[in-house]
């Protein structure tokens, strides 16, 4: 049988009954779009996290207090409740070879109001003018207080571009007050917006001054975490190893267990890197399972269409249709049915991908991997499900078949 003659009997026989073709690509048509959508959902939420946490600066340490546990990366187990990370710890730090600048930082969520009304929850860090060289941040409008306002203890705030959006409006915050923690502060900067996402954007921070921090607003001598700039890449290991060994002989405990943790952004991104891409797999195998069951779908459909066409089938076979001949074409009609729902699929996959950055906000990025899979996988369960129905097909003895009532 030509490939001509074959495509013109799959379509006659799948338009035969078009209602039945198109519930049984159904089935693919979800399982495609949901693979799609959700694959998209997680890359494009990987991406932004990395691109997040690589704008704080690649060379970057950050020291958070509680021991790093065995196997879980930057998770520590006394994070948010251990104490251990004190101000006199950030110059000690200042002396470590590499190191070129370094943040103390307390930080704490409040909820913030302005003098227009308006009022948002934000986070509140308390950090020193080394901030900005830190965490590679800038400041877009206005400027940063300097060691004058650190030592006085100064009212001053410099807020993210979202925290200004939301107390502001689109009036100018330089120069305005905002309430924390029924405290008045001045508005004297407006930082540069990152973009950000997942659980801390550093456009929606607002930053005053260390010791206004520890002393008005939260009460509190020690330091949530420490920030460490190193002056080089390639520096990067060696200062990290040294970073340890001074601070572990400060706090008087083993190098080798120590009462905090130094992290790099390549830990905390590779770190955040794998668990985006498990949760993408589980996300991505869940919506799976709908192609199993829209194969399932294609089998059943199948195995009707050989029964009802079993007279046909007996006729074929009587004026010449070899075996294979049979069997080239009951698979590809269910070859045909799964690219074209996967084809459907995909486009529908692609537009809910759209919507959902369009609408919710969240980032989502359409890879051509994912494409090239949601095919494959169509051309798989197309040949994995049709394959029985056709050699049950091609396998009917041509007197019983037309004999068949």
């Amino acid at each position: 049988m030509r490939i001509q003659d074959l495509f013109l009997e799959v379509v006659n026989a799948l338009s035969s009954n078009k209602v039945r073709s198109g519930l049984t690509m159904l089935g693919i048509v979800i399982g495609i779009a949901s693979v799609i959508a959700m694959v998209s959902i997680g890359q494009g939420t990987q991406a932004s996290i990395q691109a997040s946490i690589q704008s704080l600066g690649s060379n970057m340490l950050s020291v958070t207090p509680g021991a790093a546990q065995q196997g879980r990366g930057v998770v520590s187990t006394g994070r948010g409740a251990s104490q251990s990370l004190k101000n006199e710890d950030v110059d000690v730090l200042r002396a470590v070879n590499g190191v070129a600048a370094v943040s103390g930082e307390h930080q704490k969520r409040f909820q913030i109001t302005s003098t227009i009304g308006n009022n948002t929850n934000s986070t509140v860090i308390g950090v020193t003018p080394d901030y900005l060289v830190v965490r590679n941040a800038s400041v877009e409008n206005g400027s940063f207080f300097d060691e004058s306002e650190l030592r006085g203890m100064g009212r001053v705030a410099v807020i993210g571009p979202t925290v200004a959006t939301d107390l502001f409006g689109e009036e100018d915050p330089i120069g305005k007050k905002i309430r924390i923690n029924k405290s008045d502060f001045k508005v004297i900067g407006v930082l540069l917006a990152k973009g950000g996402s997942g659980f801390f954007s550093p456009d929606d921070t607002i930053l005053v001054p260390l010791t206004t921090m520890q002393k008005i607003l939260a009460g509190a001598d020690y330091l949530t975490s420490i920030a460490i700039s190193v002056s080089d890449e390639k520096l990067m290991a060696g200062t990290r190893e040294e970073a340890t060994a001074v601070l572990a002989a400060k706090h008087n405990v083993d190098p080798l267990s120590p009462d905090f943790s130094i992290a790099s952004q390549a830990d905390m991104l590779g770190a955040l890197s794998s668990i985006m891409a498990t949760l993408t797999a589980f996300l991505a195998s869940i919506a799976g399972i709908s192609l199993v069951v829209g194969g399932i779908g294609i089998m059943n459909m199948m195995l009707t269409t050989v029964t009802e066409r079993t007279r046909e089938i007996g006729l074929r076979k009587a004026i010449g249709a070899k075996r294979h001949d049979i069997n080239y074409q009951f698979l590809a009609e269910a070859i045909m049915l799964t690219f074209i729902g996967g084809a459907v699929g995909i486009t529908f996959g692609w537009g809910i991908s759209l919507a959902v950055t369009q609408f919710a906000g969240i980032a989502t990025q359409v890879s051509m991997q994912s494409v090239l899979l949601a095919f494959g996988v169509s051309a798989f369960i197309g040949i994995l499900f049709g394959y029985y129905p056709a050699r049950r097909a091609a396998a009917l003895n041509p007197i019983q078949a037309l004999r068949y009532e």
